[in-house]
This record gives structure tokens, C-alpha cells and sequence, in this order.
């Protein structure tokens, strides 16, 4: 694979991330986009890493610690949307009018 096809495919995970986070008001779909956008950004950087800088390990290690971070995001974003949807009996975004008070 060259460079430029995964920077194209990381684009497209990036900008359908960046839509699916905008455009949806349910929190599970809300983090899903995000988490489309991070893969994104780990493609970007294992690309950049294995192909223009000679197979250097950094890339790989930063993928992991990536990883690493979004699976505790996630953890928590799920245990907020747990937590919100037991006391408000509210699943999407709109339905939270007693935060902005």
C-alpha cells in the first residue's frame, strides 16, 4: 500500500467520523464518530511512521498508547451515559435540558 492510499482511507474515517459526531443526537452514535475519528488519526500516524520515517517502532507505540486511551475513554463515556440515562431517562442529546441550568 502506498502513502497516499492510507491518508485517502484516514481521511474518509476522519471526515465520516467528524459527520456521524455532528449530525447524531444519540450519545452511543455521538462516541462511535469519535472514535472513528481517533482510528483516523492512529492510520495517519502508523502510515506516516512505516512508510515515510523507515519502519521506526515510535508509530507503533504511540498506536498503542492510542488505543489504550480510547478504550478507557469509551469505558467512561459509557459509565457518564449510564449514569445520565438512570437519573433522566434521557438517550439523546436533546433531552438533556436540565444540564444547562
Amino acid at each position: 500500500m502506498t502513502l497516499t492510499m492510507l491518508l485517502i482511507v484516514g481521511a474518509a474515517l476522519i471526515g465520516t467520523g467528524l459527520y456521524g459526531a455532528l449530525s447524531q443526537q444519540s450519545f452511543v452514535m455521538l462516541m462511535m464518530g469519535l472514535e472513528l475519528m481517533l482510528n483516523g488519526i492512529m492510520l495517519y500516524a502508523v502510515a506516516f511512521w512505516a512508510l515515510a520515517g523507515h519502519g521506526i517502532p515510535e508509530g507503533q507505540l504511540l498506536t498503542i498508547i492510542v488505543m489504550a486511551v480510547m478504550a478507557i475513554e469509551m469505558a467512561m463515556g459509557f459509565a457518564l451515559v449510564v449514569a445520565v440515562f438512570r437519573t433522566s431517562q434521557a438517550d439523546t442529546t436533546e433531552a438533556l435540558q436540565d444540564l444547562k441550568h
